[in-house]
């Protein structure tokens, strides 16, 4: 396979009109790759398009030719991002958000789970290692088309944890984390403008018991004014609506 020098491979197939043939058969998964290196390009390109069930659509040097082929190429389903080169984990961000239709698997990412979380960071689809096989890679291709992570055990441990680990901090710098659903309703009262009194005509409390809930906040968020407590969770307003 040859693509005279042009780093878009011009071999491009056309789209299929829905997600079946004319036999009823579910169509293959489309794949477009996107790597740096024409060897790799092109080694990808043919291992994928000899498996059944998936087709690889085309493939590109660079993520704007990619974009620019892809928006010709309906559907697609994934895009293969080789993330080896500088700047890998950037590009894969940059794909994610200049295809949110699309599923972005990275290959090439290093067995390491610090490089792997990077990648879950930056929005990828699902990852292949440089440790993997290609029976691994398509495995992660047909997950990824249908919304599936194809991992290992350990790995799927280390996203767990990370996802742990994220959720802790952000218990730990919420300012609501301490207060009650009384005390953030209030909180959200206040917002609004209304006095003590008001608030207490409001819930159909006493009016000494929303001072002491208003004192009670002032200490938890470790602010003197209502208003200032107010205004530490403006920003979470609306969710304290909803919630």
């Amino acid at each position: 396979m040859s693509d005279g020098g042009n780093p878009l491979l011009r071999r491009l197939k056309p789209p299929a009109p829905s997600d079946r043939g004319v036999d009823g058969r579910r169509r293959p998964v489309r794949v477009f790759v996107v790597s740096a290196v024409r060897l790799y390009r092109e080694g990808l390109w043919e291992s994928l398009d000899r498996r059944e069930g998936i087709e690889v659509v085309g493939a590109a040097a660079r993520i704007a030719e990619g974009v620019a082929a892809i928006s010709t190429l309906a559907p697609t389903d994934v895009v293969l991002l080789d993330i080896a080169a500088p700047g890998g984990l950037g590009a894969a961000r940059e794909l994610v958000e200049l295809l949110p239709a699309i599923r972005v698997v990275a290959v090439s990412v290093p067995n390491d789970e610090l490089d792997v979380i990077a990648c879950a960071e930056a929005g990828v689809s699902g990852f292949v290692t440089t440790e993997s096989s290609i029976d691994d890679l398509v495995a992660a291709v047909e997950s990824a088309a249908i919304g599936h992570l194809h991992c290992s055990p350990a790995m799927a441990g280390v996203l767990l944890r990370r996802i742990g680990a994220l959720a802790r901090t952000r218990a730990d710098t919420d300012p609501a984390r301490d207060l009650t659903l009384r005390e953030l309703e209030i909180v959200r009262l206040i917002d609004e403008g209304r006095s003590n009194k008001e608030i207490a005509l409001h819930l159909c409390i006493e009016l000494s018991t929303v001072k002491n809930h208003v004192h009670s906040i002032l200490g938890k968020l470790g602010v003197r004014r209502r208003a200032e407590a107010a205004a530490r969770l403006r920003g979470r307003m609306p969710q304290l609506a909803r919630d």
